[in-house]
């Protein structure tokens, strides 16, 4: 999995961006078809950081934006909103699995009614 973490209007330090890649890192384990993250940090209000997250994954790709106080509280805010996007579309493809897909399904015939056998 690649992991790009792109700042603006500033920069984050080398031990921030180790925090960060270990913070998506979890995001692998919870959906495993993810194939990149890409992160963009826009420092340009350094009191309220904003921050974008797009995951590609096999077919799909997911984004979320936040921004908060701090960096970090920014990142958590769109980790939590990107785990819901890939716990949902998990759930989707799963149950997608379990109903057998897209084939139609005949209901079984109903018995004849009122036909007397003498």
């Amino acid at each position: 999995m690649q992991i790009n973490i792109s700042t603006r209007h500033g920069h984050v330090s080398e031990s921030t961006q180790a925090l960060l890649r270990e913070k998506f890192e979890h995001l692998n384990r919870l959906y495993d078809r993810v194939s990149s993250i890409e992160l963009t940090i826009d420092l340009e209000h350094p009191a309220a950081p904003a921050v974008d997250l797009k995951v590609s994954a096999k077919k799909h790709e997911f984004v979320a934006t936040g921004q908060s106080d701090n960096l970090v509280a920014s990142v958590d805010a769109v980790i939590e909103k990107m785990e819901q996007q890939l716990r949902k579309h998990k759930e989707r493809v799963q149950d997608r699995h379990r109903s057998g897909g897209h084939r139609p399904t005949e209901p079984p015939a109903a018995p004849e009614e009122g036909r007397n056998e003498e």
